[in-house]
């Protein structure tokens, strides 16, 4: 399989401004969406990245490479030191490192790379469908 990167591209700015939108506006939300898709699409952002880094990789591969990403970034959550709090209370570093770990956020990131995985291979049927 190849990925075009520029549909990757598309599907990572696309799923940010998801994210964004999902915090910005809640109240077109459910409760229940509003506390758990952010980071469903976080992670689901993981998955397309990885794939766009590696274009010729398995939807499996991406898939476990996302995974341990995103547990990694939510265990690193566990430690707590002055300079790395420091970074997670800016901007960006609250939007990559988080603050707290949560178990349900590892659920969501399951969620959000398996959503990532079943996309992908409708893509990837739908190209295979064009090109026949």
């Amino acid at each position: 399989m190849k990925r075009k990167r520029v549909h990757y591209a598309l599907l990572i700015i696309l799923t940010v401004l998801l994210g964004i939108s999902s915090r910005k506006f809640p109240e077109i939300l459910p409760s229940f969406l509003f506390l758990y898709l952010g980071d469903t699409l976080w992670a689901l952002m993981v998955f397309f990245i990885v794939g766009f880094l590696l274009p010729r990789t398995s939807t499996i591969k991406i898939g476990i490479a996302a995974l341990l990403f995103s547990l990694a970034i939510e265990f690193s959550q566990l430690y707590q030191s002055t300079w790395i709090n420091q970074i997670r209370h800016t901007t960006f570093g609250g939007l990559i490192l988080g603050f707290g770990f949560l178990w349900t956020d590892v659920i969501c990131y399951i969620i959000g790379i398996i959503l990532g995985m079943v996309i992908e291979t409708y893509i990837h049927h739908l190209t295979d469908d064009e090109s026949q």
